[in-house]
């Protein structure tokens, strides 16, 4: 009976440890093989197994398309063990000419497109390499990168590319590790590679010089950069920051005074038909009175059209509106995390990414030298031994038809190595012929020099760098400024100016009456009605406030505790029934109540007064508020409150003032401070009784005050001037009982 197996060994291990040992494991391994570039090639593995595979294939950009499916099967059955969609995306995105700066994939049949429309299945789509795609593997068989072998120890794959094209920056990178993302945008390789050669010639070039070769992204879907100088320098000196990019548009002139606008580039990574939808969607909330329609025109070429609501909204705000409050003005975010040579991940600068790079040429220009070295070395020694061969034909053919074993024979006869012996030994007749000779001797003469000088290459380090000078320069030739892909699409703009929108321009103007009733319950009616009497509130309640107003109005409220608050008048409850409570919209806190509730209009002077005869006047600008807590403008003492507010119209110079003891004062207005806040000065005194109201009038005009009967004006009001602080006189004849103006 055989033996039980021996029992595994059971080790105890903490829960923490052993859940942190694992995630950290997956953590590297999300890191190094799925999330971050590295900094040589600029590829992820996903992508840089799918061109090793697509080169296998044979899929150069002068062959014949295949099946996507046939390379994404390749791909996960020999390098890449993830799922098929992943890979295909991922293939997807690299044929994507709105996706890619420079496209590494060629694809044939639907590819997806800005739209936001996804591919088709990958037995409809075909692809091959592109010419960018070819450079990135220029050099892959001449040893000069390292292999390793597959997930499944059948095959070997590169490590990285040799990279002859600087994709990381060219094409970008994008990706979310565990703890830590990348956000690379893309650039215009001319640009690059003006950088990478200046910096060839000076090693210790300053980013904020390099900036000046590289003064921004250069995105595939075009647009305008409109990020500041100086944060552009910034970002590319850490590594971190981002940019503003807003779409381009144009204005196009049509009959009768009306224009268009018509927007030709949008930012990357914005699909245009969500934009659209998000558009019409505020424009249903009506949070773009501005705009009046927009449609989509697009065909090959971009093209959204944006009618504005009328011909008097300039072009400028509604653009401005539109970059605030749409997709029009997008930020990408640039996080320059990328894997080094050690693969070690970490953020580097602008100037850290140039050098890597060149790092990595210079490493691979000598690793294809080396093995082109030694490739002729071989060839040499191969035509030394035919060279021999030539010399002695007649002896060399009489060994091998008499020699069983021809090649020690020959070995021994003429001090061969094997491999000469064995290049021997496989010529062909046809190559005995004289001609055949001379080409052995021209090309053995060709490889010498060649040899002698790719020797002097390797001892002479300044040749090197200007072998890789001119491979660069060959690269910006290819795909530079010239040609229909190299020509920079991202414009470089000024910063934008800080353009103030009026509440207008934000807002339907539209007509509402504002209501608000004694126990602080505040709604709007559409339209101005014309009799307070039809409005209805609770029972218990009556009306305390009604103003006419636009939904574009500011709203100024003021309270007994001195404080003054600011509600948009759009911001209101509107609809049926009886409003909401105007405590649960401003921070009035409970014993308070309001004194006065008016329009605001910029440029005009308002008087505010407390319970103790106390006031002053303020700029009615200084009173705004920004926050629901409101603003205080009157200071008070601990049994004081503020109980008046007027508006100073324009041309009173006079001051009325009346108090609970049935007292008048009139004085010049000149004799009251201006102050932005305060508690005062004494503008009436009382012996028995505290402010009952105050407002301002014009000499000459008279005295005006106002009863359900009507307007009166009083215009014999010489005995009841004084001084501000004074007591006052009973007021005239007909003055109301309740002492107030209104």
């Amino acid at each position: 009976m055989p033996k039980p197996a021996p029992a595994g060994v059971i080790r105890d291990t903490n829960l923490a440890e052993a859940l942190g040992d694992r995630y950290l494991a997956y953590a590297l391994s999300t890191i190094v093989s799925r999330s971050l570039p590295d900094v040589r090639d600029g590829l992820k593995p996903v992508h840089r197994r799918l061109l090793y595979a697509m080169r296998q294939l044979k899929l150069d950009p002068k062959s014949g398309y295949k099946k996507c499916a046939r390379v994404v099967g390749d791909v996960i059955g020999k390098y890449h063990p993830h799922g098929d969609v992943a890979v295909y995306d991922a293939l997807v995105r690299l044929a994507q000419d709105f996706a890619q700066r420079y496209p590494l994939v060629d694809g044939q049949g639907n590819f997806g497109n800005i739209d936001g429309d996804n591919a088709a299945a990958m037995r409809y789509t075909e692809a091959r390499m592109t010419s960018v795609a070819l450079a990135l593997l220029d050099g892959i068989d001449e040893d000069a990168v390292d292999f390793r072998t597959t997930y499944d120890g059948e095959e070997s794959e590169p490590i990285v590319l040799p990279g002859r094209f600087p994709n990381l920056l060219a094409n970008g990178a994008a990706g979310i590790a565990v703890g830590m993302a990348t956000s690379i945008p893309p650039h215009n390789v001319s640009e690059i590679c003006n950088a990478l050669i200046h910096l060839i010639k000076f090693p210790k070039a300053r980013t904020e010089t390099l900036v000046e070769f590289i003064p921004g992204p250069d995105f595939p879907t075009g647009g305008i950069l409109v990020e500041p100088r100086e944060a552009v320098l910034e970002a590319y000196r850490t590594g971190r920051g981002g940019f503003r990019i807003r779409a381009k548009w144009e204005v196009e002139k049509l009959s009768h005074g009306l224009y268009q606008i018509v927007v030709t580039e949008i930012p990357y990574h914005i699909h245009k038909a969500r934009l659209i939808e998000k558009i019409a969607e505020l424009m249903n909330q009506k949070k773009l009175p501005l705009l009046a329609d927009i449609l989509d025109e697009s065909s090959s070429d971009l093209r959204i059209v944006l009618e504005p609501r009328n011909r008097l909204v300039e072009p400028e705000m509604l653009m401005e509106h539109m970059f605030r409050l749409t997709d029009m003005e997008t930020r990408f975010a640039l996080n320059m995390n990328v894997l080094d040579k050690g693969n070690t991940p970490g953020v580097m600068g602008l100037r850290e990414i140039l050098l890597s790079f060149l790092d990595h040429r210079h490493e691979v220009l000598k690793r294809r030298t080396k093995y082109r070295l030694d490739k002729i070395e071989n060839r040499l020694e191969i035509l030394a031994g035919l060279l021999i061969a030539y010399l002695n034909l007649d002896q060399i053919i009489y060994i091998i038809r008499n020699e069983d074993e021809p090649k020690p024979k020959l070995r021994k006869t003429f001090k061969l190595t094997d491999n000469q012996a064995e290049a021997i030994l496989n010529m062909r007749l046809r190559q005995l012929r004289k001609l055949e000779e001379k080409e052995i001797k021209r090309e053995n003469d060709d490889l010498t020099r060649e040899q002698k000088s790719l020797k002097g290459l390797l001892r002479d380090e300044k040749r090197r760098w200007g072998v890789i000078t001119d491979e660069i320069s060959e690269i910006k030739n290819e795909f530079g400024p010239k040609t229909e892909l190299g020509r920079r699409r991202t414009e470089i703009g000024d910063a934008p100016s800080v353009v103030v929108v009026p509440l207008e321009a934000m807002i339907e103007k539209e007509p509402i009456t504002v209501v608000c009733s004694e126990k602080g319950w505040i709604r709007t009616i559409k339209g101005h009605i014309e009799s307070p009497n039809e409005v209805k509130y609770k029972e218990g309640d009556r009306g305390k406030f009604v103003i006419h107003a636009q939904t574009t109005d500011k709203l100024l409220v003021f309270g007994t505790n001195g404080r003054f608050y600011t509600l948009g008048c759009d911001k209101l409850p509107g609809g049926r029934g009886h409003g909401e409570p105007l405590r649960l919209m401003i921070d009035l806190t409970d014993g308070h109540d309001l004194i006065g509730m008016f329009l605001h209009e910029g440029g005009r002077w308002l008087l505010v007064a407390s319970d103790q005869g106390r006031g002053f006047v303020v700029e009615e600008d200084d009173v705004v508020a920004q926050t629901k807590a409101g603003k205080q403008v009157l200071n008070l003492g601990s049994d004081e409150e503020a109980a008046a507010v007027a508006v100073v119209e324009e041309g009173d110079d006079f001051i009325a003032v009346t108090g609970t003891n049935n007292r008048l004062l009139l004085f010049p207005m000149e004799e009251l401070p201006l102050m932005a806040r305060g508690r005062g000065v004494i503008m009436q005194r009382y012996s028995n009784g505290h402010l009952r109201d105050v407002t301002t009038f014009n000499r000459k005009k008279g005295l005006i005050w106002h009863t359900g009967r009507g307007e009166h004006v009083q215009t014999r009001i010489k005995d009841w001037i004084g001084k501000r602080g004074q007591a006052g006189r009973k007021p005239f004849k007909g003055f109301p009982k309740s002492n107030r103006f209104t």
